[in-house]
C-alpha cells in the first residue's frame, strides 16, 4: 500500500533517527493491520519515521525507529534481546548513495513494497524519494520486517532488518494446559 504523508518532513536526516524498543503506540499517519499465521502485526508510519507493534500468543513487542523527543537510544547497528519467550535482533546500515542510484534504488523500493500484500509506504511532500517504507513477512515460528528510510537531500538511504521469535526450548502452556516450546 503507497500512501501520500500530509505533515512535514520531521526526521530530515539519518543521523536523527534513534531506536526504541517497548514503546506505547504512537499517533500514526498511516497504519496497516496484517495476520500473519497467528501473529498481529500492525506497521505505522509516523510523521517522524516507523514504528511496527506485535501481538501473538506468547507477548507482545513494539519497535520504534523515528526521531524521539529526549531520546539518548542512537540507531544501533545491531541489537540481540531477550523480550519474554521471544529473541528480538534488529540490524542498520546508512547506504549512501550517488543521485542518480538514489532515484533508481527509491523508485525500485516503492514499487516493491507499495505492491507487495504485506507492505505499507509512505511518500513525504516536498520530493518523491522522500519516503518511509514497511514490508512483514512470517517464516517459521519467526516474524520478519524490513524498513527504509529515504533521504533524498544527503543520498542517504537507512535500511532495518528485524527479526522475532520464540526463544529455542523457551516453554509456554497451551490452551490447554500443556507445556509447549
Amino acid at each position: 500500500m503507497l500512501t501520500t504523508l500530509n505533515t512535514a518532513y520531521t526526521d530530515t536526516r539519518a543521523a536523527d533517527l534513534a531506536w526504541a524498543l517497548g514503546r506505547e503506540p504512537l499517533p500514526a499517519l498511516a497504519a496497516l493491520d496484517l495476520e500473519l499465521a497467528g501473529a498481529k502485526v500492525q506497521l505505522r508510519l509516523l510523521g517522524a519515521s516507523h514504528q511496527v507493534i506485535l501481538e501473538e500468543r506468547g507477548g507482545d513487542c513494539s519497535e520504534t525507529v523515528a526521531c524521539i523527543a529526549g531520546s539518548r537510544t542512537p540507531l544501533p547497528l545491531g541489537v540481540a534481546r531477550r523480550v519474554g519467550d521471544w529473541e528480538y535482533e534488529f540490524a542498520a546500515r546508512v547506504e549512501p548513495l550517488a543521485p542518480g542510484a538514489f532515484a533508481g534504488r527509491a523508485q525500485e523500493l516503492l514499487a516493491l513494497v507499495s505492491d507487495h500484500p504485506h507492505g505499507l509506504a509512505g511518500v513525504f511532500p516536498g520530493s518523491p524519494h522522500a519516503f518511509t517504507a514497511l514490508l512483514a513477512q512470517r517464516q517459521g515460528g519467526q516474524v520478519h520486517w524490513r524498513t527504509w528510510h529515504a533521504y533524498p537531500q544527503d543520498g542517504q538511504l537507512v535500511a532495518t532488518r528485524t527479526r522475532v521469535g520464540v526463544r529455542p526450548g523457551a516453554l509456554r502452556l497451551s490452551h490447554s494446559g500443556v507445556r509447549t516450546a
